[in-house]
């Protein structure tokens, strides 16, 4: 397909670029929520929207079955954006990583004694690179959901995952201890693409650039 192909995750993902998409004259004929259609047409014959897990947004740009795409600070931290050409903090679905324990739990005295501490985390190579830049030892526990379940349920002494309200946390008697870094979405471009597709992408991305910068 010589249009433009992007990829883009359901949820607070999708809605937030939406208005960014307008601006560029780029508007999806369906919604993924309720359509069942992974590849969505928009009211441009030459552009196209795929949706995909967000984990696997960076891939399908960086080989090239999407052109460009949205995703968050945290899959690119994680997953790395090797290949990827990153233009733009989109400045939306923005959070933060954070470090967080059950209320009473003395995490700054158990760091200075120097215990290890096990931690519940999806951002293994997030948390590791933290913990390791602090001097701290920790076993890593990989988990794909619920993170909050863990300290409850004595998996782990705390957990490293995004914070957007911290309502979640505070439901389930957990508080936040430690920031990590800000994240917020990236759009990410296709090396390639941009070369060969440069006269469709080009006023696309700075359209888009112009919204940011507003």
């Amino acid at each position: 397909m010589n249009g433009i192909t992007i990829a883009l995750s359901k949820g607070r993902i999708f809605e937030e670029t939406l208005p960014l998409l307008a601006a560029a004259g780029i508007e999806p004929l369906e919604n993924p929520e309720t359509s069942r259609k992974l590849i969505i047409a928009t009211n441009r014959a030459d552009v196209r929207v795929v949706i995909v897990r967000a984990t696997d947004a960076p891939t399908y740009v960086q080989y090239g079955a999407a052109d460009i795409g949205v995703v968050g600070k945290d899959v690119l931290l994680e997953h790395g954006g090797d290949g990827l050409y990153q233009p733009l903090d989109l400045k939306i679905a923005k959070c933060r990583m954070m470090v967080a324990v059950p209320v009473g739990f003395d995490y700054e005295n158990a760091v200075r004694q120097g215990a290890r501490l096990k931690i519940a985390t999806k951002y293994i190579n997030i948390a590791r690179e933290h913990f390791a830049a602090k001097g701290v030892h920790v076993d890593l526990i990989k988990l794909y959901g619920s993170m909050e379940l863990a300290p409850l349920a004595g998996l782990a002494d705390a957990i490293v995952d995004l914070v957007s309200t911290g309502s979640t946390l505070k439901a389930n008697n957990l508080v936040a201890v430690e920031h990590i870094v800000d994240i917020s979405s990236r759009l990410i471009v296709n090396q390639a693409a941009l070369k060969l597709k440069r006269e469709t992408l080009v006023p696309i991305l700075d359209a888009i650039a112009r919204v940011v910068e507003a």
